[in-house]
């Protein structure tokens, strides 16, 4: 019997990816310091949120936690697929029918594994363009620092020399200052909303579209399943001779068929807001001055054609010039070390 864990012998793109083409290889997938254990997991874990500004600490930890979510997807997707050949290869030596089945089931459960490394690349569109929020908060540290290192200097002087000339020149650096830090924190404010939509739209779209295609390939399963003839047997009796094989060649030449050709346009479930919920969001929009309310028609849409020229590439920042794997090996060689910087801030006991 021919075996094949590939739905797609050319591997041309489906109509999906056309509409909207596949990211770039994720950067989780190479330039490992330690390799393909937990041992990173625990690391990063542990280390997040410990280096860099104040500001950007917090959304920093979530980088990093998100890292750790997508090689855990890719190690799920590259055991299924590990899983698929075994359960094909112990189906050979059972009958026809079961033989032949285990095997096609084999070719669907390797699909659903490489969809899940397919994830992985377009999850990574998601936290990177949260990675340019971090990155912007770091920018920002700066100035807010030196508006208050300014101010504390003009207190100290007004305690210790009332009258020193030198507190009219801190004044007007103050005020400098607080024009710069203005203008970033205007910024910020502008690139944090942009990018939390866009960040979290790739996630969602990420996430719709792999999970349409998983149910997709359950329900050719199902029906893979009803080839399988469960009828109970007594002792001596022979089951009928099977010929099931063409149905099931065709059941997973349909549902190549079906992934192939599925776009977002196509897509079975479609969200839509109670009345109660439209009328709210209508009132928020109200509250904006834009007087109309949400339309989701044009959620789905790429956002490519959404996005402002307000976003920054994650390692376009100085402090980031180095790029997120050298700056990975960095705080895992440490943290392998031994040092311990900074501290987890104590949260306040519940009342």
């Amino acid at each position: 019997m021919h075996r094949t864990y590939s739905m797609r012998q050319s591997r041309a793109p489906t109509a999906s990816q056309i509409q909207n083409p596949p990211p770039p290889t994720s950067s989780t997938k190479s330039g490992r310091f330690f390799g393909k254990s937990s041992v990173g997991h625990a690391l990063r874990k542990s280390t997040a949120g410990a280096f860099g500004p104040d500001l950007a600490k917090k959304l920093s930890q979530l980088v990093k936690m998100e890292k750790n979510v997508m090689r855990s997807m890719e190690l799920v997707g590259r055991e299924r697929m590990e899983v698929a050949q075994q359960l094909s290869i112990w189906g050979e030596a059972c009958d026809d029918d079961v033989s032949d089945v285990t095997d096609k089931l084999g070719v669907l459960i390797y699909e659903i594994g490489e969809l899940e490394d397919q994830m992985v690349d377009r999850y990574d569109q998601y936290r990177v363009t949260i990675k340019s929020i971090r990155n912007i908060e770091a920018s920002v540290q700066p100035s807010r620092d030196r508006k208050q290192k300014i101010t504390d200097q003009i207190a100290q002087l007004k305690y210790k020399e009332p009258n020193s000339p030198r507190i009219v020149v801190l004044e007007q650096e103050l005020v400098r200052a607080e024009a710069e830090s203005l203008v970033a924190e205007a910024q910020l404010s502008n690139i944090t909303r942009e990018k939390l939509k866009a960040a979290f739209t790739y996630q969602f779209d990420a996430i719709k579209e792999h999970s349409e295609k998983l149910a997709i390939i359950a329900g050719f399963g199902k029906h893979l399943l009803e080839l399988v003839d469960d009828t109970p047997v007594t002792p001596g009796e022979t089951r009928e001779a099977y010929d099931g094989y063409e149905a099931s060649k065709a059941i997973i030449q349909d549902c190549e068929d079906a992934l192939t050709n599925w776009v977002t346009a196509n897509a079975a479930i479609k969200p839509s807001l109670s009345t109660r919920a439209r009328n709210l969001s209508q009132r928020r929009h109200k509250q904006m001055g834009e007087g109309v309310g949400h339309d989701l028609s044009g959620q789905d849409s790429s956002m490519k054609d959404r996005e402002s020229g307000l976003w920054v590439p994650a390692g376009a920042h100085r402090e980031y010039q180095g790029g997120e794997e050298e700056e990975e090996e960095e705080e895992e060689e440490e943290a392998a070390n031994g040092e311990n910087r900074g501290r987890e801030e104590e949260r306040p006991a519940e009342a």
